[in-house]
């Protein structure tokens, strides 16, 4: 026995059709139509699966529709994420960490994130990797905190 379910839905300019078809043959076909209101097709498909597994392969669709989704429209907010940092960087950053502050640390990390353009995340990351200490502003890391942060101590800061 053959049986068929549609479904349609609009997102932004875009009409989409989705069509379930079992057959005779025990197999589900899946018609993807994709249109814009003038009539122009932008996506169409056909896939054609065993009916056991139109569930299973359904959630992995979803699963990689929305990864590949989220990846495509994830703006940086952030000019520089995943930029290389430079010595020059480095330099400034450690400069503007020293620098005498009233400051708490979350504070002065997302201040200089703004104007480093990073995120906060990667200037915290970065503090002990020029011989800061991230938790306290004006303060170099010291040795044994370079050893377990994977920084440089503030000692051996600028030494090759």
């Amino acid at each position: 026995m053959t049986s068929t379910f549609h479904n349609e839905i609009k997102l932004g300019e875009v009409n989409y059709r989705l069509s379930a078809t079992t057959d005779s043959d025990e197999s589900l076909v899946l018609d993807l139509l994709g249109s814009l209101d003038s009539g122009e097709v932008i996506a169409d498909g056909r896939l054609r699966l065993p009916v056991e597994g139109g569930a299973t392969i359904g959630k992995l669709l979803s699963r990689v529709l929305g990864a590949h989704t989220r990846l495509r429209t994830r703006p940086s907010r952030h000019r520089n994420a995943n930029q290389p940092w430079t010595e020059s960087l480095d330099t400034d950053l450690r400069t503007a960490w020293l620098a005498p502050a009233t400051t708490e640390a979350p504070a002065l990390i997302r201040t200089i994130a703004e104007t480093m353009e990073r995120s906060a995340t990667a200037i915290r990351a970065r503090l002990p990797r020029v011989g800061c200490d991230p938790d306290v502003p004006g303060r170099e890391l010291s040795a044994a905190a370079a050893v377990l942060l994977g920084g440089k101590s503030g000692a051996t800061q600028g030494k090759t």
